[in-house]
């Protein structure tokens, strides 16, 4: 083992770390740089136009996202990876979005929190390269501070940033998770020519901004988080604005839709990760059977999943307004009638809940009418 860092082949190292990410599971390995100036602009251009909604967070660190030295000290390099996630024994999306009854779960959310997978490998990845050289600074990232991964993944050569403001790969489409080690080890940069096979190939194609059911991707690369499907069941904790819930349909948490339609995810591959095979029966659950969970069987039935973090409220919201889009029932009515009745003290419930019973109402009085 290396005594000190003068002793240290980078070289030889990086080959060694990328050898290990693939052992642990992940798809892809690159190393960037903390130079994040262009990006820097671009966020900062979000957060004045108040795209990032309630997300407040977004504002309170400062520049410590875009300047990873500040949120880490000594950081000099980033090591980031992606690991696959769609599952391979899911219902079709498309089926479950096309039938009205069903409820549809965005697909990275159907097996076990990704953010306790990541993390676990990532951490085992620091520990053997810990045994190799010794001590170094480093902190481990997967979606829980504030990094602009997305950025970062693109300058160490994983892929695009598309005009939906994901991640697209040029072999694995966009169905991936990205985690991050800050550390202070100068490893060689991942070489990316401008022309190369993860160069932006989004060209002229909108397909993604066409079939956003909110409208959400105002322009190529600018997503107003107020208008998205994903933030508004996931991030947003109050009410649903009016003027978006028939266009959610049965979303209730997440959309895929700018996912679904890119030309790009037809080189994607199904994960060979069980964490993230689907828990039947999420990837095509019954409406009416979600929403007669009590909060206990709600905790149960989520147990270790990205889902449980919205918590119970925003979950029956959710399902509330996925009700009042879904076929004229008296069942529905009922069921809607139930659980105002249980959370009669609850505005929010109560404002979502009526919503629906409007729409379920209106519709059975007008197939009565005819």
């Amino acid at each position: 083992m290396p005594t000190t860092r003068k002793e240290i082949d980078y070289t030889r190292l990086l080959q060694k770390i990328a050898a290990w990410s693939e052992e642990l599971g992940f798809q892809q390995l690159g190393i960037s740089d903390i130079k994040l100036s262009e990006h820097e602009k671009h966020l900062n251009d979000w957060l004045d136009a108040g795209f990032h909604g309630e997300m407040n967070y977004m504002h309170k660190h400062g520049s410590k996202r875009s300047h990873p030295e500040q949120l880490v000290d000594k950081t000099r390099r980033v090591i980031s990876v992606r690991m696959d996630y769609m599952p391979p024994d899911c219902e079709l999306s498309d089926a479950v979005l096309a039938d009205p009854e069903l409820g549809f779960i965005s697909r990275y959310a159907l097996g076990r929190d990704y953010h306790k997978v990541m993390r676990k490998r990532l951490q085992k990845l620091v520990d053997k390269i810990n045994n190799q050289i010794g001590e170094f600074s480093f902190r481990v990232f997967v979606d829980s501070a504030p990094v602009l991964e997305k950025a970062l993944a693109e300058k160490a050569g994983l892929g695009w940033i598309g005009k939906h403001s994901n991640l697209i790969n040029s072999k694995a489409g966009s169905w991936f998770f990205l985690g991050e080690i800050y550390t202070d080890l100068p490893l060689p940069l991942t070489q990316i020519e401008t022309n190369n096979e993860n160069h932006n190939h989004c060209g002229t194609c909108t397909t993604c901004i066409d079939i956003c059911p909110t409208r959400a991707i105002v322009a190529p690369y600018k997503v107003d988080a107020r208008r998205c499907i994903s933030y508004l069941t996931i991030e947003s904790h109050g009410g649903i604005p009016v003027e978006f819930r028939k266009d959610i349909g049965n979303r209730i948490y997440g959309c895929d839709d700018c996912q679904l339609c890119c030309p790009w995810n037809r080189f994607s591959q199904p994960t060979v990760e069980q964490d993230f095979f689907a828990r039947h029966p999420l990837d095509a659950p019954d409406l009416l059977e979600m929403f007669n969970w009590n909060e206990d069987e709600f905790l149960k039935n989520t147990e270790g999943s990205a889902i449980r973090r919205i918590g119970y409220r925003s979950w029956l919201r959710n399902i509330a307004i996925a009700l009042g889009n879904a076929p004229t029932s008296k069942k529905v009515v009922r069921a809607l009638e139930l659980k105002r009745r249980e959370f009669s003290n609850d505005p929010m419930i109560v404002e979502h809940v009526d919503w629906a019973l409007r729409e379920q109402v209106g519709s059975l009085q007008s197939s009565v009418g005819k």
